[in-house]
């Protein structure tokens, strides 16, 4: 019979999952845990601030498709990680948060003035997919296979274990049985029936317009290639969510890019079939409702968590299944059919949709023509996405920023691209650069991010520099809220909004930030900086950024008032009105 501290148990189990980093801040309430990690090949990345490890963890998780961990002491620890926790619950993103809790006997429930106590089982309950804590020493092992059940089942997200700091750090003798994963949790997903298989491929040949709409779902199974090669063999148009880009490249002649969104609202009006792979078609797919979608097209939604399954859309055939599991099934049953012959109206339609794409990324390209100091926002994304290789990590970050970034920067399937598309959070961007360059070390993270979002957590840059991370951080600076502001002017002043683009300083609330030279801080902490304001400097601030093979910052100074209109911005204010059909 050995001694083992309860930290130690967790960081066992934890090995034998696989997980190889773990990030977070360090505190003696789980010296236990943080000080066995090493022992089991398990490396300790600390960020500067809890919420940044939650990101770090979504991010990593998201990029290598494994389990992303992080932890955070009890009390002020725990109430750090909480946002970060919301958004990567929000996103979808696999993590697991480990927190300390006071010692057992004062807290659960609190004896009433317990130092450093609040419910955080009950609190991250309220989003998470599951937070429970471990009431005794011997309850470890059984409640931590609990949790990693949890991790893998249905749609990821937030999973939570809150374990007492004298079960943690107490040395006790136990004999435990270490489980292999396999003997607790399921390691294949559900695959569809093949009634289901056969079915699908029958509504799909029997379609005129078949069009696939891909969410982050595809993403998460790894399902790029099965993605392309179904669309490629039925001849069917591809849509994404926001979260869903990089599903398939959108170069590909069947891809209907996100940032033409007129485009894709005429795709799915003319789609009589449409299957949905990985996607809630929540608000920012209109919830798939006309006249942003064919009200009485046919629907077959696939998807890994059963509660999203035909809750927002009526559909034809609910499927629950691991997305890649589904589509390798569904080649199969086509593969077994003759080659189709050419049906011409579809591929008049294509040909249509594609007029439309092209004609509308020439009109957006007409920004890249303007060089005037300070920068069109356009240039950034254009200029980034030409200096750095092809399989780049892409990091976005911002309102308006953000924006530009989408619209500017074209996504390939080798590629990840990272942001809040479903939480719209400021300031993740930092820590999720991060997670993305520990989950692809030796080559660079690009995060493109505004000045505010930058302003929320620029103590990053120092955690990338310690610990050997290639982040390189454009900062789009106009000192201000640009997207509030824009819409404070419409409100305020409509029509001279209209007239003069912009308002007065003295016309705003608030909307004004000070200046922060972003290069010079990233310098003060070791990093490499640059300050650029015209095309030409900023293309030697990407090549140089790329040569010095470290945490880069480079401080973009962009018009404030082009910033402000950024395209696309009716659509974004229209997605918050409820659309009127069915």
């Amino acid at each position: 019979m050995v001694q083992l501290t309860g930290g130690e148990v967790i960081a066992k189990m934890l090995a034998k999952e696989g997980v190889d980093n773990v990030f977070g801040i360090i505190d003696g309430t789980y010296f236990g845990f943080y000080s066995n990690l090493q022992k089991h090949d398990i490396r300790l990345i600390s960020p500067r601030h809890e919420t940044s490890a939650a990101h770090m963890a979504g991010a990593y998780a998201r990029v290598t498709n494994k389990l992303g961990v992080c932890m955070a002491s009890n009390g002020p620890g725990v109430a750090n990680i909480l946002p970060g926790l919301v958004v990567e619950e929000a996103e979808g993103n696999r993590v697991l948060c480990i927190t300390s809790a006071r010692r057992t006997g004062i807290m659960y429930p609190d004896r009433g003035g317990t130092y450093q106590c609040f419910d955080q089982t009950g609190t991250i309950k309220q989003f998470a997919k599951w937070s429970e804590a471990v009431p005794s020493f011997d309850r470890i092992p059984e409640m931590l296979r609990m949790a990693l059940r949890k991790c893998y089942e249905g749609r990821p997200g937030v999973v939570h274990l809150d374990i007492p700091e004298n079960i943690l750090n107490s040395k006790q003798n136990c004999d435990i049985n270490f489980w292999e994963p396999s003997q607790y949790r399921m390691m294949e997903l559900p695959k569809a029936s093949d009634y289901q298989v056969k079915r699908t491929a029958e509504l799909l040949k029997s379609a005129n317009f078949p069009i696939i709409h891909a969410g982050s779902g595809v993403i998460h199974a790894g399902a790029k290639q099965e993605l392309t090669e179904v669309a490629t063999k039925l001849n069917a148009m591809v849509t994404t969510s926001w979260a869903g880009r990089g599903a398939m490249s959108e170069t590909h002649d069947l891809m209907m890019p996100m940032v033409h969104i007129e485009a894709n609202n005429n795709v799915r009006n003319d789609a009589d079939v449409v299957l949905i792979l990985g996607s809630r078609v929540g608000e920012t797919d209109w919830w798939g409702k006309a006249p942003y979608w064919n009200a009485q097209q046919t629907v077959i939604q696939v998807d890994l968590e059963p509660g999203i399954l035909g809750a927002n859309k009526p559909a034809e055939l609910l499927v629950q299944a691991d997305i890649k599991s589904f589509l390798a099934q569904l080649l199969l049953e086509l593969e077994s059919d003759v080659a189709p012959s050419m049906d011409t109206h579809r591929e008049q339609l294509i040909q249509k949709h594609l007029a439309t794409k092209k004609a509308h990324r020439k009109k957006l390209d007409e920004h890249l023509a303007d060089k005037n100091v300070p920068m069109n926002p356009a240039q950034i994304p254009h200029y980034a996405q030409k200096a750095f290789p092809k399989n780049t990590p892409l990091v976005i970050d911002g309102g308006n920023t953000a924006i530009w970034t989408n619209f500017y920067y074209e996504v390939n399937d080798e590629m990840p691209v990272l942001s809040t598309f479903k939480f719209g959070m400021l300031g993740a961007g930092p820590g999720q650069a991060m997670g993305a360059a520990v989950a692809k070390p030796g080559q660079p993270v690009v995060c493109i991010i505004g000045d505010g979002a930058m302003g929320f957590h620029p103590q990053e840059i120092e955690t990338a520099i310690r610990n050997n991370l290639h982040v390189v951080f454009i900062v789009l600076c106009d000192k201000q809220w640009g997207m509030v502001k824009m819409n404070q002017h419409f409100a305020l002043r409509p029509l001279k909004t209209m007239w003069k683009k912009t308002l007065d300083p003295h016309e705003s609330i608030n909307a004004d930030l000070g200046e922060i030279r972003f290069d010079l801080l990233a310098q003060a902490m070791g990093a490499h900086g640059e300050y650029v304001d015209n095309p030409t400097k900023l293309e030697q601030a990407l090549q140089k950024s790329i040569e010095v093979g470290k945490c880069t910052v480079i401080h973009a100074e962009v018009d404030p008032v082009k910033h402000m209109w950024a395209p696309g911005l009716r659509y974004f204010k229209d997605m918050h009105a409820e659309p009127k059909g069915k």
